[in-house]
This record gives structure tokens, C-alpha cells and sequence, in this order.
């Protein structure tokens, strides 16, 4: 394998990471996270949110002050270059999200898509430069009448937004045990 096979194999793993990261910050309204995954002047089309990508991460926060449930998920990445620095990278999602609406009134969708994003490797660092979602599927749900106490039972941690899910322990005790 010569260095430039080597390079793009590293990229795309940044790349894909990114969007891990992505995915953890809209789980766990973990604004670091979020932040990380978008270039600070990012445009993000989200579907009834077009526009500074810092807006839709504020857009996102409020939203996780009702105290909702979302569960994305990522496949399908592909990553196709054009130069060193920019990529463009088609990412299928499946998100489950349940929430009240503007009324209080619990809704809760299956949404499938893609993410299509313009990513760009600056100081060699890869992040969205501009993000298009794709929907593919909406389906609107019944949502669960029974609280998550009822509902989850012994199943225990519940998982919860930044700073209160269990991987944020996890991980402040990985970075201690290797300090």
C-alpha cells in the first residue's frame, strides 16, 4: 500500500467517525459532540431548518429541553473524493424520535433518509461543510402510553442526554485510566 492509499483510508475513516460523532451529539443533545461534526460557518438543510449549521445545533438543543427520544443510526456511507480536501458522502440514517409537539401532545416518527453532505478537510481535520437531509421515509407512530419506567423495567441504564448517559462515564474513565 503506498502513502496515498494510506491517506484516503485514513480520511474515510475520519470521515465516517465525524458522522459517529454527529450521531452521538443529536442522541445525547451533547453540543460538544454536535459542534465537533460541523465546520463553524456550515450550512445544514434540515428539513424545516435551512441554514447556519450553528442554528440548527441551537434548533436542536431547545428541542431536547421537552425532554424527547431519538435513536439514529447510520449505514451505507459512501465517500467518493474530489482532491485532497473535499468530499462528497452520501450516509443512509434510519431515526426514531418521539417528542411532544407544540401542544404538549406526545408524536413519535420513523424517519429514513440520507445525509448528503459536502465534507472539508481543514488543518487536517475532516467535518461537514454543508449538510442536505434526504428524506426517504416519514411514518408518523403510535407512541407508547406507558412511562419508561413501566416500559423499559429491569432494563437499566435508560439512556439519557449529555452528561447523564452512561458512555460519558465510560469515557471520562477510559481518559483516567490512561493518564
Amino acid at each position: 500500500m503506498d502513502e496515498a492509499e494510506l491517506t484516503e483510508l485514513l480520511d474515510r475513516e475520519a470521515i465516517r467517525n465525524c458522522i459517529y460523532r454527529y450521531c452521538r451529539g443529536i442522541d445525547r443533545a451533547d453540543e460538544a459532540a454536535l459542534r465537533s461534526s460541523y465546520w463553524e460557518d456550515a450550512h445544514d438543510c434540515h428539513g424545516a431548518y435551512d441554514g447556519p449549521a450553528d442554528g440548527f445545533i441551537r434548533y436542536a438543543l431547545e428541542v431536547f429541553k421537552t425532554d424527547p427520544r431519538n435513536v439514529h443510526q447510520v449505514a451505507n456511507i459512501l465517500i467518493e473524493f474530489s482532491g485532497p480536501d473535499v468530499a462528497a458522502v452520501e450516509s443512509y440514517f434510519n431515526a426514531l424520535q418521539r417528542g411532544p409537539d407544540a401542544k404538549g401532545v406526545a408524536r413519535q416518527f420513523l424517519l429514513a433518509g440520507r445525509y448528503c453532505d459536502r465534507f472539508e478537510k481543514r488543518n487536517g481535520e475532516w467535518r461537514v461543510a454543508r449538510r442536505t437531509v434526504a428524506y426517504d421515509w416519514v411514518e408518523e407512530q403510535i407512541p407508547p402510553a406507558d412511562d419508561e419506567a413501566t416500559r423499559f423495567g429491569p432494563r437499566r441504564p435508560i439512556g439519557a442526554a449529555y452528561p447523564d448517559d452512561p458512555i460519558y462515564q465510560l469515557l471520562a474513565d477510559v481518559q483516567l485510566a490512561s493518564s
